[in-house]
């Protein structure tokens, strides 16, 4: 993936010792200079003051230049890198910056609003693993079940319910053994390529996986279309329809929803995708495969998702608790993989839990970091790997020297 540039362009927050008028004074002659070079980070990140101990004065002061900095940056990343989309930036609690740039279609010019829904691709999977974990809360399965429990005569045995959350299963993925077997109009024996005929493929086509079950990390985005489908034999509903009675609803996200190849179009505030050229992506073959990806969703949303997991609305702390650590081991590092989560911990108490997605020519960003509750979102529906590069991002919320280079660890992922 391209490598973000940085310019020379540095900014120096100012200190309490030299008062607010300097304050005041430097960033008026920051905005009177030209804004259109990126922020560099590299040789002067921002040190900022804990909003948490300042004067409530200085509180609003304070997040009131992140937000005018922010908005610069933003601006330059439509003008460099041709950024089309939505973004929510908070901390605390508090969202320090919203933004929306561009087109919901580029060919009719129509605008992106704030409350546009964009395809999560996987980003959806915190949300397929946290319907799982519901369930193991209310009992109805065990993260220890063999999947031949739900799928008899699944040729692949060994495999648990927890193996595919932490992407240990050693199952192939269905992105690529699948196609073969699909027909022009992306259907599988006369219906419509979905969760159904990936495992149908997989029993009968026998697909070989990659590894033996639980030997090591191997992101796959079969894993996920199957705990889809065990939230639907468990729960008797279907996936779309679960996530909206238990998770959707609940946190009042009215504006997210699960991909239905019927009658997507006819959802509100829809957008299309485009590839990094600008052009409409078409529907494809497997868009109707959901669990690993076809959650669409807005940012104001998923910052409500990002509140709720503050809390024990949805899950228990032990299952927050569960999601958020690391189950692969084999190598040292500070990258890792939870339940639908990619980690980045330091051992310092830094811990980073967040999720990439990528398809179709939607690009989408979900980071959170939990030691300050500081949460990124930004959401694309033109193809741009550049959103995943947020050091910049991070550089003007850091609070007390944290460093900025663990944001370089973050690993953008197809789908």
């Amino acid at each position: 993936m391209p490598k973000q540039n940085s310019s020379n362009t540095n900014f120096y927050f100012c200190k309490p010792i030299f008062g607010i008028f300097f304050c005041v004074a430097a960033v008026l002659f920051f905005y009177s200079c030209d804004g259109s070079d990126a922020v560099s980070i590299k040789n002067n990140p921002l040190q900022i003051k804990k909003d948490s101990v300042a004067p409530p004065i200085q509180t609003v002061i304070y997040n009131s230049e992140k937000g005018k900095l922010l908005n610069t940056l933003f601006k330059n990343k439509v003008k460099t890198f041709g950024f089309n989309g939505c973004v929510l930036i908070a901390q605390k609690g508090q969202i320090i910056y919203k933004n929306v740039f561009g087109f919901s279609n580029l060919k009719t010019k129509d605008s992106l609003k704030i409350n546009s829904a964009f395809q999560l691709a996987s980003t959806s999977k915190p949300f397929t693993a946290a319907a799982i974990l519901l369930l193991s809360e209310r009992a109805q399965l065990n993260l220890n079940d063999n999947i031949q429990k739900f799928f008899p005569g699944f040729p692949f045995g060994k495999i648990t319910i927890q193996m595919l959350l932490n992407h240990r299963s050693g199952l192939s993925n269905y992105v690529y053994f699948g196609e073969p077997f699909c027909d022009a109009n992306n259907c599988y024996n006369g219906k419509i390529f979905d969760n159904s005929s990936v495992i149908s493929i997989m029993m009968n086509k026998k697909i070989q996986p990659y590894a033996p079950p639980n030997k090591k990390f191997g992101y796959c985005n079969t894993n996920y279309a199957l705990l889809a489908s065990i939230i639907e034999k468990v729960s008797g509903l279907t996936y779309a329809e679960f996530m909206s009675e238990n998770i959707f609803k609940p946190l009042k996200m009215n504006d997210t929803w699960v991909y239905n190849p019927i009658n997507d179009s006819l959802c509100k505030n829809n957008t299309v995708g485009h590839n990094a050229s600008g052009f409409i992506e078409m529907d494809k073959y497997a868009d109707a495969v959901v669990g690993d990806k076809g959650i669409y969703s807005t940012v104001d949303d998923l910052f409500k998702w990002d509140e709720g997991l503050y809390s024990e609305v949805l899950l228990k702390k032990t299952s927050l608790e569960q999601s958020f650590k690391g189950y692969s081991n084999e190598h040292k590092g500070k990258r890792n993989y939870g339940y639908g989560w990619r980690l980045v911990d330091d051992g310092k108490g830094n811990k980073i839990v967040y999720h990439n997605g990528w398809w179709h020519g939607y690009s989408s960003l979900f980071f959170r970091r939990l030691s300050d509750h500081t949460t990124v979102i930004i959401l694309s529906n033109k193809f741009n790997p550049n959103i995943y590069h947020i050091d910049d991002i991070l550089a003007l919320l850091n609070n007390n020297n944290t460093s900025a280079k663990n944001s370089m660890l973050l690993k953008s992922s197809k789908k």
